[in-house]
């Protein structure tokens, strides 16, 4: 049975928890997931975790922020006068949004508070600043 080793494809079955208990992901009733050790799609710390894993193993890595989707950002935060906010859309707390950087890139914002005279916007990762719990089963090395 062959170690899980960098350039190796993977495909792990996995539970992903906050410190709380809280289940914010899982590949449970779904194929698992599948990617490319030090291909650089997937968390840091999820990456190395499963490195060294044999075929079949069973463990959990417990990922802080810097090793997944760093630290909340307050320069990531910003408040939009609701006279500028589109008149299409009706602003809900929670809210997912795209919106078109000067340089023409595209970042995803959620409406974080609104207020009569503004809409917060909030360009964090959900998962920035915490630390993450992950339940992982190897199930192929190739």
């Amino acid at each position: 049975m062959s170690q899980a080793k960098e350039g190796n494809t993977v495909k792990v079955h996995y539970t992903g928890k906050l410190e709380s208990g809280e289940v914010f992901d899982t590949s449970q009733d779904r194929e698992p997931l599948q990617f490319t050790l030090g291909g650089g799609n997937i968390i840091p710390g999820f990456d190395n975790g499963v490195r060294g894993m044999k075929t079949g193993d069973k463990k959990t890595i417990t990922i802080p922020p810097e090793e997944a989707y760093g630290s909340r950002r307050d320069d990531l935060v910003a408040n939009v006068d609701r006279a500028d906010f589109p008149e299409n859309i009706t602003p809900e707390i929670g809210q997912q949004l795209q919106m078109e950087q000067p340089d023409g890139t595209t970042i995803n914002v959620v409406i974080a508070e609104i207020s009569d005279q503004e809409v917060t916007l909030d360009a964090n990762h959900p998962l920035a600043g915490k630390t993450l719990i992950f339940e992982v089963e190897l199930v192929e090395v190739a």
